[in-house]
């Protein structure tokens, strides 16, 4: 059985995803609390979880509000997605030739090649970042560690909130696919230097487009 707190949690996660939530307004715990029927107790544990997942912050005495990206999130952000994405994709490249790594590999071509369909025809933002966070995921979760896995995945709002934006810009569609191909060529031909590099400019080109923008 689902718990209260995770009914909450999941209740205003998808108010936010679906931007029934509106910037610079303070929102009640207590008005939503009741809205939603749940005692303020556990829609409180649930209002915790999302400020550490960067969806909200709280106003004393108020309430919360949605969370204003700054440029100090951008930059944690992708230090904290290039030190666990460096390292997953050297340990994928130094074992390429096993078969676990060759099903990865079969599977984020085949993910890239559904980010080129999409690039080429509907260039739907939303339905581009879904197979992009399939390719990172999948990255992530190779390696097996769920701290690294737990880590990416508290991240995950920011993280996409940022890839829209970077991918607004003109080509920057186009660039991600290139990047993941290299990403993934060099996985696949074991070049663990160069997949390094590849997976840092991979990071640090929307890093620059976000600081920019903001």
């Amino acid at each position: 059985m689902v718990s209260l707190s995770e009914q909450a949690y999941e209740h205003l996660k998808n108010l936010i995803a679906s931007q029934k939530l509106t910037y610079n307004k303070i929102y009640s715990e207590t008005k939503l609390s009741g809205e939603l029927g749940i005692s303020r107790t556990p829609f409180r544990d649930a209002v915790h979880r999302l400020v550490q997942e960067g969806y909200i912050d709280i106003i004393p005495s108020k309430g919360f509000q949605l969370h204003q990206l700054t440029k100090k999130d951008v930059t944690e952000t992708f230090q904290i997605r290039s030190a666990l994405e460096g390292y997953c994709t050297v340990e994928i490249a130094k074992n390429a030739s096993s078969a676990k790594a060759k099903k990865l590999l079969s599977e984020l071509e085949s993910l890239t090649q559904n980010m080129e369909q999409i690039m080429n025809t509907s260039h739907s933002i939303e339905e581009f970042i879904e197979y992009d966070f399939q390719f990172h995921r999948k990255i992530i979760n190779y390696i097996g560690n769920s701290q690294f896995s737990s880590i990416f995945a508290s991240y995950m709002y920011r993280m996409q909130r940022l890839a829209a934006l970077s991918l607004s810009h003109k080509g920057r569609m186009e660039n991600t696919c290139r990047e993941h191909t290299a990403i993934l060529n060099s996985m696949s031909s074991g070049r663990i230097e160069q997949v390094y590099e590849h997976t840092l400019r991979h990071m640090n080109t929307p890093r620059g487009i976000n600081l920019e923008d903001l």
